[in-house]
C-alpha cells in the first residue's frame, strides 16, 4: 500500500536546504570570499560526519535532511566564494575604486526607475549585465552586474535585453549585492542595439494595455491598473504610490503569486472546459507563464512566483499532489543558485516570507478563528492579511525604517476587489493585444473596484500615525518584533482585548468627529495658504474667481497635492516655480495631475539643469506651457496683481556654480491682494535681497514669506525694509539645518509682527479683513484632509 502523502503545510523537508542556499549565498555577497570559503569548510565537516550516520542508519530521516542541507550550504558557499573572488578582481571593481571613466557594453535586466531624493531629480537608474568593459584603452571580457545612472530625458526608452554602450564614470556600489560598480553617464547611450523580438512584443502588450487604460479610466486609475496586472508602474501617480506605501498596499503593484495563480487557473479552467488532457493543459499553461514573465519583466517577486508555478505544473504532469511549502523552498533554491544576488534583495525576501506566511501561518489562524465561530470568508481574509503583515513588518522596518499600523485593516478592506481587478485587468490586457477598441470598451467595468481601492489607500494614508518611523536596519526590525509581541500578548487576554477595542473605538470616533464637524479645516474666503509640506515651500494665492496661483510645490509627491485637495483646488491660473531645487519642485507631477493648469512660470536661470529638466518634462507631459517671468513684469490674475521684483543678480556662467547660485536666483514677487501686500521670496539670500534693495524697489509688505525657511542668510536690512505685520515660515519639523535661525526670529520679534511656521502651526491660511487688516487660521499638523 502506498504511504499517504504528507500535508503540504507540514512537509518541510526542503526548508533547511533552502535556508542553507539562501544564507550561504548571502554570506559570500555581504562578507566576501574569505567568509564564504570558511563557511564552505564549516558545512563540509559536519556533512562528512552525517554521511557516516546516514550510511550506518538509513532510517535516520533527520540526518538525511540535514546532510542534504549541509551539502547545499557547502556547495553554494564554495561557489559564492569563487564569485566573490571574481568580483573583487574585476576591472570594473578597480575602476570604481579609482573613480575612472569607462565604456561598457551592457544589457539592461529591468526598466529604468526614477532616482529618489533631492540629488536625483531628472535621473533614472537600472541594473544591467556587462558584456564588455573598456577602461584606460584596455578592453576586458564581460560578466557581472552594474547599475547605470543617467539623465531620464535620454534613457526612458531603454528596454531589458537591449544591447547598449555606455560611457560614464565608475563609482562604488550603493550597497553590497554583487554589483560591480555604479556607472554615471551624463548623456545618451553611445550606441543602441536592436530590441529583442520578444521584448518588442512585450512592449506592444504593455503600451496597448496602458493606452486602453488611459482612454477609459481617470488618470490615477489608468496609472495604477497596469501596475496591479503586469507590474508596469511607469505611469503610477507619485501620490498613489506614496499612499500605497503608507497604507501597506505597495505589494499589490509588485507581481506576485496571486497574479500567477489567476493566470494559470484561467488557462487550466479553459483546458478543462475543452476536455483536453492534463499534459496539454500544462504545456499551454507553461507558454502563458513564460509570456507573462516577459511582459511583467523578471523582477524577484515575478521570478519567485513563476518558478513556484512551474513546479506546480511539473506536479500536475507527474500526477503528484501540489504542495505549496516544498514548491516555495524549491523556488528559493533554484532562483538563488541561478541568481545569487537575490539572496540580498529586499523585494525577494519580502515576497518569499509573505508567501511562506500564507502557506504556513494563515491556514492555522483560519482554523483558530473558525473554531471561535468566525465565518469562513472573514476568517480567511483576516488570517491572510495578518499573517503577511506579521512576517513582513520587521523586514519593512529594517529596510525602510517605517512601521505601518493600518496595513491589516487596509488589506482587509481591499481584499474583496483585488481578485475582480486582476481578472478583469488580465482580460483587458489580452483584448488590448488582439483588438484595442474592445479593450477600451470593456475597461470602464473596473472603475468601481479601482475607485474603492484608491479611496481606501488615500484614507488609510491620511490617518494620523498611519506610518510610524523606526530605526532602519537590525534595530528597526527588533523594534517592530517587540511591538508585535507586545500586541500579541495584549490580545491574548480577554480583558485586555476589550480595553484595546474600547480605545480603538474611541480614537475612531474622535477622528470621525474631527473630520465631519470641521475641526481645523480651512473656511472659504482665504487669500493665501501656506501648506505644510515639510522642509520646502508650497503656497497658494486665491485670485477670487475659484482659480488660484500656486507658488512652489514642496519636496515630495504628496504633501502639496493633499493640501490642494483640502482647498478643493482644480483650476490653477499660474504655477510659479521660484527656483529648481528639489524642495520646491518635488510635488510637481502630483499637482499637475488631474488639474487644469494654464501655465508654469519660471525665472531667468534655468539651473540646476536636472531640476529645470524635471520641471520642463513634467509640464510637457501634461500639455502645460512653460513661461519665463522676469524682473519688472506685472501680471493681473483675477483680484491679484503681481509685480516680479527679482532676481536682479546676473545668472552664473559656470553650471558648476548653479547649485549655490540658485537660491539668489529665486523669483521674488510682490502680490497685491485683499489681505494687503504679500512678499513672496523663494529662497533668496543676502546677495539677492541686497540687489533688490539697491534697485530702490519698495519692498514693504503686510505679509512676508520668510526667505529660505528662516535661514541665517536673510539680512537684517531686508527685514527692516519689509517690516511685515505677519511673517510666514515654511519649514520642516526637526530639520537638520537648524531652520528657522534663532537670531532671525529674534529680529522678527523686535519688529513687532506676528510669526507663524508650518513645523509648529501646520498649514496656515491668511484672510483679508478689510482696511488692510489681516487674520489667520491654522490647520494643526496631522489633521485629516477631506
Amino acid at each position: 500500500m502506498n504511504e499517504p502523502e504528507a500535508s503540504p503545510v507540514l512537509d518541510a523537508r526542503l526548508l533547511p536546504s533552502a535556508v542553507a542556499v539562501w544564507g550561504s549565498s548571502a554570506v559570500g555577497i555581504l562578507f566576501g570570499a574569505v567568509a564564504a570559503w570558511v563557511l564552505a569548510v564549516a558545512c563540509a565537516i559536519p556533512a562528512a560526519i552525517l554521511t557516516v550516520v546516514v550510511v550506518r542508519r538509513t532510517s535516520a530521516v533527520w540526518a538525511r535532511i540535514m546532510l542534504v542541507a549541509l551539502l547545499f550550504g557547502a556547495g553554494c558557499s564554495a561557489v559564492s566564494g569563487w564569485r566573490a573572488t571574481e568580483v573583487e578582481g574585476h576591472p570594473l571593481t578597480r575602476a570604481a575604486l579609482e573613480g575612472a571613466w569607462v565604456s561598457v557594453e551592457v544589457e539592461p535586466s529591468e526598466d529604468p526607475h526614477a532616482v529618489s531624493g533631492a540629488a536625483g531629480q531628472g535621473q533614472v537608474f537600472f541594473r544591467a549585465t556587462v558584456n564588455s568593459v573598456t577602461s584606460q584603452n584596455h578592453k576586458y571580457s564581460g560578466g557581472g552586474l552594474v547599475t547605470i545612472r543617467a539623465p531620464s530625458s535620454s534613457w526612458l526608452e531603454v528596454v531589458p535585453g537591449q544591447s547598449l554602450t555606455v560611457r560614464g564614470r565608475a563609482s562604488q556600489p550603493w550597497r553590497s549585492d554583487s554589483t560591480l560598480a555604479v556607472i554615471t553617464s551624463e548623456g545618451p547611450p553611445v550606441a543602441v542595439g536592436e530590441v529583442p523580438w520578444y521584448q518588442r512584443w512585450a512592449s506592444v502588450v504593455r503600451t496597448r494595455f496602458a493606452a486602453a487604460c488611459s482612454a477609459a479610466l481617470p488618470p490615477d486609475q489608468a496609472g495604477l491598473l497596469p501596475g496591479l496586472v503586469v507590474g508596469d508602474t511607469s505611469a503610477l501617480s507619485p501620490v498613489v504610490k506614496d499612499n500605497f506605501t503608507v497604507a501597506g498596499l505597495s505589494h499589490l503593484t509588485a507581481v506576485s503569486g496571486a497574479n500567477i495563480s489567476i493566470l494559470l487557473g484561467a488557462v487550466l479552467l479553459l483546458v478543462r472546459a475543452a476536455a483536453l488532457s492534463p499534459r496539454v493543459g500544462a504545456a499551454l499553461a507553461l507558454v502563458a507563464l513564460v509570456a507573462f514573465v516577459v511582459v511583467a519583466r523578471p523582477s524577484p517577486s515575478v521570478l519567485r512566483a513563476s518558478v513556484m508555478g512551474l513546479i506546480g505544473l511539473l506536479s500536475l504532469v507527474t500526477g503528484r499532489r501540489k504542495q505549496a511549502l516544498p514548491a516555495l523552498a524549491a523556488a528559493v533554491i533554484v532562483l538563488v543558485v541561478v541568481m545569487p544576488e537575490l539572496a540580498v534583495d529586499w523585494g525577494f525576501a519580502l515576497s518569499t516570507t509573505a508567501t511562506g506566511a500564507l502557506v504556513i501561518i494563515a491556514p492555522v489562524w483560519v482554523d483558530v478563528l473558525r473554531r471561535r465561530g468566525w465565518p469562513r470568508w472573514f476568517s480567511e481574509m483576516t488570517a491572510v492579511s495578518s499573517a503577511a503583515f506579521v512576517v513582513s513588518a520587521p523586514l519593512v522596518g529594517a529596510m525602510a525604517g517605517t512601521f505601518s499600523v493600518v496595513t491589516i485593516a487596509a488589506n482587509m478592506a481591499v481584499a474583496p476587489v483585488i481578485g475582480i481587478i486582476t481578472v478583469f485587468g488580465a482580460v483587458i490586457a489580452l483584448c488590448a493585444l488582439i483588438c484595442p477598441p474592445i479593450a477600451v470598451f470593456i475597461t470602464p467595468l473596473v472603475r468601481p473596484p479601482m475607485g474603492w481601492l484608491l479611496y481606501v489607500s488615500e484614507r488609510a494614508a491620511a490617518l494620523p500615525g498611519a506610518s510610524v518611523a523606526v530605526p532602519s536596519g537590525l534595530i528597526g526590525a527588533l523594534v517592530v518584533v517587540g511591538v508585535l509581541l507586545a500586541a500579541a500578548l495584549t490580545l491574548w487576554n480577554r480583558i485586555s482585548r476589550w480595553v484595546v477595542g474600547v480605545l480603538v473605538l474611541g480614537v475612531v470616533l474622535a477622528l470621525v468627529f474631527q473630520h465631519v464637524f470641521g475641526g481645523g479645516r480651512i473656511a472659504p474666503g482665504w487669500v493665501l495658504v501656506m501648506c505644510d509640506v515639510g522642509q520646502g515651500d508650497g503656497l497658494v494665492l486665491s485670485t477670487g474667481d475659484r482659480r488660484v496661483i500656486v507658488i512652489d510645490v514642496g519636496p515630495d509627491p504628496t504633501s502639496m497635492d493633499r493640501c490642494l485637495n483640502m482647498l478643493d483646488v482644480n483650476d490653477i491660473a499660474l504655477l510659479m516655480i521660484s527656483h529648481f531645487h528639489a524642495d520646491h519642485i518635488g510635488g510637481l507631477e502630483a499637482v499637475l495631475g488631474g488639474r487644469s493648469v494654464a501655465a508654469v512660470g519660471v525665472g531667468s536661470m534655468l539651473l540646476p539643469e536636472s531640476g529645470f529638466r524635471a520641471v520642463k518634462d513634467a509640464a510637457e507631459s501634461h500639455g502645460v506651457p512653460v513661461v519665463s517671468l522676469r524682473a519688472g513684469m506685472e501680471l493681473t490674475l483675477g483680484s491679484v496683481n503681481m509685480e516680479v521684483l527679482g532676481p536682479l543678480l546676473p545668472a552664473p556662467r559656470d553650471t558648476g556654480d548653479a547649485a549655490d547660485a540658485a537660491n539668489d536666483q529665486s523669483l521674488v514677487v510682490m502680490a497685491h491682494t485683499d489681505a494687503g501686500r504679500i512678499l513672496l521670496t523663494g529662497d533668496a539670500e543676502v546677495a539677492g535681497e541686497e540687489a533688490i534693495l539697491r534697485s530702490g524697489t519698495d519692498v514693504k509688505a503686510d505679509v512676508l514669506k520668510l526667505p529660505h525657511h528662516g535661514s541665517r542668510t536673510t539680512s537684517s536690512a531686508f527685514l527692516e525694509a519689509v517690516r511685515p505685520r505677519l511673517t510666514m515660515i515654511s519649514v520642516g519639523d526637526g530639520n537638520s539645518f537648524g531652520h528657522p535661525n534663532e537670531e532671525v526670529l529674534d529680529e522678527l520679534v523686535s519688529l513687532g509682527g506676528a510669526v507663524v511656521r508650518t513645523d509648529a502651526d501646520g498649514t496656515v491660511a491668511v484672510y483679508g479683513g478689510g482696511g488692510g487688516s489681516v487674520s489667520i487660521v491654522s490647520v494643526p499638523r496631522g489633521t485629516i484632509f477631506g
